[in-house]
């Protein structure tokens, strides 16, 4: 049996031996992830185990605090930061329950993209064609699990950026119940909408880190069993311009599910997605929220963002206090609205995105198509966020490139979502 120093010594071996342009990860901590990993192996020759994460080779998004260094989010201005005092909550559960943190991933600049390209730091090539995006704004995070580097890593999830990585590269993303895991120490994007959730290669590893990382005890997961399971396919909306392998290996996906035995049934959402639209026309409560976050280093620092980033915080920064309240009233409305909509179901199951990983020379050179397929990207997700939905995307086999399975559930009911997803997860994988 492989130690886990031996597993690390691997990873950090492959990781030393790139080019500098090779950026999934912006830093990595090569003395201190081998400390962890001889504990932990020490701790396996005793018969000691200090739980389903204890060795587990562990990245995390550079949004995260880490005592001892800025915390730059994917951003040039943020190089001078202060230093964080101590480790944002999450990182010091991971490091409490023996993971073995290795690094930090690469990401979109203060976490607003749904593509994964960054102009300060490289862009991460997609784990399955180095050509094409890795999607985001968790990039480095789903290039670094799809490849291997990582066994699991731990992204953030605003408006899909764990859901979006783990669909184009080929693994398993969990957002769970805003609020589920604190994100204090980690730099905000929408103090309302932000979520914090794993990538890995497994529902299992991400309901583990998913339960550390929320403060509870780690348990077993029992899969539930598909047949007799309830899920319900929001046609309409959600399901225009999706690219036809995504649609097509969907279908195989729903067939293998029903002939499992579970019940699938059509399920409208279009007009309480109409209403939340309607909500937010003026501008997206996500960029509403980034230009309060903003406020004061927008303008002065403009030409050092990213461009296309600076250019959706800017939408928001025009929208009333009196606009904005109305929106979270009305959102209330709208969540409980949902809730008893999803309440007959077990599940609510869409492609995780309408499309496969675009390539990343179209996109770099091309604003108005960046755009584009960032909205694209981005519209089977947020909606799950703006309902405060739990949800996880599943690779689905069958697609010629990665794509993902997207599973939805009702507001707090992570653990009953991640107990259907490891069933469904093993009938897909046979």
């Amino acid at each position: 049996m492989s130690t886990v120093r031996d597993r690390l010594e691997s990873v950090l071996s492959r990781l030393e031996a790139r080019t500098a342009d090779e950026r999934v990860f912006t830093r990595l901590y090569p003395d201190q992830a081998r400390a962890a990993a001889d504990a932990a192996d020490a701790r396996r020759a005793v018969g000691v185990t200090l739980g389903p994460l204890d060795g587990k080779l562990v990245s995390i998004k550079d949004l995260f605090d880490v005592q001892g260094e800025p915390t730059t989010a994917g951003s040039a201005i943020l190089r001078a930061a202060a230093p964080a005092d101590r480790d944002a909550p999450a990182v010091a559960r991971l490091r409490r329950a023996g993971a073995v943190i290795l690094g930090k991933t690469n990401m979109s600049e203060f976490a607003f993209s749904g593509i994964g390209i960054n102009p300060h730091y490289g862009t991460p090539g997609n784990a399955a064609d180095a050509a094409r995006v890795p999607g985001g704004s968790s990039s480095g995070a789903g290039v670094s699990v799809g490849e291997g580097t990582s066994e699991i890593s731990i992204g953030s999830d605003t408006g899909g950026s764990v859901r979006i990585p783990a669909s184009l590269n080929g693994v398993v993303g969990f957002k769970p119940t805003t609020g589920r895991v604190p994100t204090d120490g980690a730099y905000p994007l929408s103090w309302t909408l932000d979520s914090i959730g794993p990538l890995a290669k497994t529902v299992a590893d991400c309901a583990a880190a998913d339960a550390v990382m929320a403060g509870v005890e780690p348990t077993s997961l029992a899969p539930m069993p598909v047949a007799g399971l309830r899920i319900g396919v929001p046609r309409g909306m959600l399901f225009t311009q999706t690219e036809d392998v995504v649609a097509q290996a969907f279908e195989e996906a729903l067939g293998r599910l029903s002939a499992a035995g579970a019940r699938i049934v059509e399920h409208d959402i279009d007009d309480l997605l109409a209403a939340m639209n309607d909500a937010t026309a003026s501008a997206p409560l996500v960029a509403i929220e980034a230009a309060a976050v903003h406020a004061e280093m927008h303008e002065p620092h403009a030409a050092s963002y990213d461009r296309n980033v600076l250019a959706r915080i800017r939408r928001g920064a025009g929208v009333s206090a009196a606009a904005y309240l109305r929106l979270m009233r009305m959102r209330q409305r709208l969540i409980a609205d949902m809730d008893a909509r999803l309440a007959p179901l077990d599940v609510l199951a869409l492609p995780a995105t309408a499309t496969t990983a675009p390539p990343i020379a179209a996109l770099e050179a091309d604003d108005e198509a960046f755009m584009r397929a960032n909205m694209l990207m981005l519209r089977n997700t947020t909606w799950g966020n703006l309902f405060d939905l739990t949800g996880i995307s599943l690779p689905m086999p069958l697609a010629p490139r990665p794509a993902g399975l997207m599973l939805m559930k009702r507001n707090g009911h992570d653990r009953a979502l991640l107990e259907v997803a490891a069933g469904v997860e093993g009938m897909l994988r046979g």
